[in-house]
């Protein structure tokens, strides 16, 4: 298994509040996408993957209006 620092950025609903939540953590995994769907479970979900030149791989996403990313690297 690899492992990983793993960013979970929570942004914040209120138009006015421009700070998000953010939460660090390591993990051990060979699937981080799993790892992150674990995190965007509702009834509408949009999700998206972005591989970086820097071998990081982000995850942004919407589930039921509220926007996430995470971040592996």
């Amino acid at each position: 298994m690899r492992e990983y620092e793993m960013i979970r950025e929570i942004f914040n609903q209120c138009s006015g509040n421009q700070m998000r939540d953010v939460f660090f953590s390591e993990i051990e995994t060979d699937d981080p996408e799993a790892v992150a769907r674990s995190y965007c479970e509702g009834k509408e979900t949009e999700f998206t993957r972005t591989d970086r030149p820097d071998g990081s791989v982000v995850f942004d996403f919407v589930t039921d209006g509220l926007r996430q990313r995470i971040t592996f690297s």
